[in-house]
């Protein structure tokens, strides 16, 4: 007897069909998985057998061979023992009608119930894309398969529901359907607001800038001054998330596991992993691959507090992705893709002891300790950064002010105006969405600068010692500064503004 069922496993952030082929004939008993299977696929033999005799179901006699297809990619996890079990429950009682449109996933408890898995968005998205007409998931995941439009997606609790499923019987459960567009405009929201911080306009401004245009941001303040509340706050000025964006998001954390029951990912991702964190931690990989912090910030924001802690090694994984968008994990085993398009905000003290550009506080350190705490972020990771924040701390009067500062959601307008010129603007360059991924061509393009723009960057690089390497910076940060103000042409007041955010490039500055 032969039965064919199928099921899927996830590549990266994507997702591979698996046909399983189960095989019984008569003979002595055995059991025999083929087609790569690690440990947790072979074990599933135990959970499967104790599941079928716990719930009442026929338990299959003789010699089966179970073939896990195509043979020679790996597969990992829990997820095959619901799809193998219907596949020696097919073959053994010949329920085959429903065998080939679904894609069936689920890890067995002993008890026959069904417990979640990982991935089961992209395995969804799979299925649709092989003109599958539903999927079979674990009831706690079926919020996550609905948002997979035109799939049907049938939630079982226990072995017994997906086998009343493919037998075709009045007892199986029925589709579970989810309305994603009202889902994802009730969960645009979020815990904090720009309206909650106490002056520090000018660093709110360069925000401002920042989220418009996707540039990366250095923020660099004695302790205290709220650099940390201020980056928390910057996805809430950022553009809501695209239906396709929401999805993609959500495929990233559906892979890692970090779901925790919510079907979609509706707001930007805001990811603060701790400094101690490894390069895989960060990049991502591992023994069993999986995405790092840059990857689950994907479409958001990626904070690095204390930036100069961080290992050097680590941080230089970040030059890649900034660049590309994307990281490739390559090693002896397996090679696998993750998207890594996300804002940067990083915060640091000025100087070892934190206090060298406080007004009040008297700072210890040496020239050479501060040059030497500096020296720990590498020029090269320093020149991905558009925008180099002083932030200075807040003084009584501003932190006594009954009246909030101006709401999150007014200054998203206008970032999303800014961003819509952008996209009109690029719209023949599909690998360019912001002003931050100029290349150096549409730099020159949509940089030029008049007579009087040119006087005053030979005057800023000369007088104030900007590097070269500045240059392009400040030209993509005027055409985002030139895009919040409505303006086609870079103007004088839009280059003097971008020039004062590029503290880290002067030649007097010591911290």
């Amino acid at each position: 007897m032969l039965s064919r069922v199928w099921s899927s496993t996830t590549l990266g952030v994507d997702a591979l069909p698996i046909e399983i082929e189960t095989h019984i004939a008569s003979g002595i008993p055995s059991y025999t998985v083929v087609g790569l299977p690690n440990g947790a696929v072979r074990e599933s033999r135990d959970r499967i057998m104790a599941a079928l005799a716990n719930t009442g179901l026929p338990q299959p006699r003789g010699r089966i061979t179970v073939n896990l297809a195509p043979a020679d990619v790996r597969k990992e996890g829990a997820a095959f023992d619901l799809p193998i079990a219907m596949g020696l429950l097919t073959a053994r009682t010949e329920a085959t009608q429903r065998t080939n449109d679904l894609f069936i996933l689920g890890e067995l408890a002993l008890d026959g119930t069904v417990r979640p898995v990982r991935g089961v968005l992209p395995m969804a998205l799979r299925a649709r894309d092989e003109g599958k007409q539903g999927v079979v998931v674990p009831a706690e995941n079926a919020a996550e398969a609905a948002v997979v439009e035109g799939l049907d997606v049938y939630p079982v609790e226990t072995i017994r529901d997906a086998f009343h499923l493919l037998a075709g019987d009045a007892m199986a459960p029925t589709p579970y359907r989810r309305d994603m567009r009202a889902v994802l405009a009730e969960a645009r929201s979020y815990h904090v607001d720009m309206a909650d911080v106490r002056g520090q306009e000018n660093v709110k401004r360069a925000l401002e800038v920042a989220a418009a245009g996707g540039h990366n941001v250095l923020l660099v303040g004695p302790p205290g001054s709220g650099k940390t509340m201020l980056a928390r706050r910057l996805p809430t000025i950022l553009p809501p998330l695209s239906m396709a964006e929401a999805l993609e998001t959500t495929k990233i954390h559906s892979v890692d596991g970090k779901l925790n029951g919510s079907g979609l990912i509706a707001t930007r991702p805001f990811r603060a992993p701790h400094h101690t964190v490894s390069d895989v931690g960060l990049c991502g990989g591992g023994v069993h691959p999986m995405p790092g912090e840059i990857s689950l910030a994907h479409n958001g924001v990626l904070f690095l507090d204390e930036l100069p802690e961080f290992k050097r090694q680590v941080l230089e994984v970040l030059r890649q992705p900034l660049e590309e968008g994307h990281i490739t994990i390559s090693r002896a085993r397996y090679s696998a893709d993750y998207p890594a398009r996300f804002m940067l905000v990083a915060s640091m003290n000025p100087c070892p002891c934190g206090y060298l550009t406080d007004p009040v506080r008297e700072c210890v350190c040496s020239p050479p300790q501060v040059q030497r705490y500096l020296s720990r972020v590498s020029g090269p990771l320093l020149d991905r950064i558009d925008l180099h924040i002083e932030v200075t701390p807040v003084p009584f009067e501003e932190l006594n002010r009954k009246q909030d500062g101006e709401p999150s959601s007014a200054v998203r307008k206008r970032v999303v105006a800014a961003r819509e010129r952008q996209r009109q603007r690029y719209a023949d360059h599909p690998r360019v969405h912001s002003n931050a991924q100029m290349t150096t061509r549409l730099v020159r393009t949509h940089g030029e600068l008049d007579d009087a723009g040119q006087q005053l960057m030979k005057m800023a690089i000369q007088r104030l010692g900007l590097s070269a390497r500045a240059y392009d910076r400040i030209l993509k940060v005027s055409r985002t500064i030139a895009d919040l103000a409505g303006d086609d042409a870079l103007r004088p007041e839009h280059l003097s503004e971008a020039i004062q955010y590029r503290s880290l490039d002067r030649d007097w500055w010591h911290g």
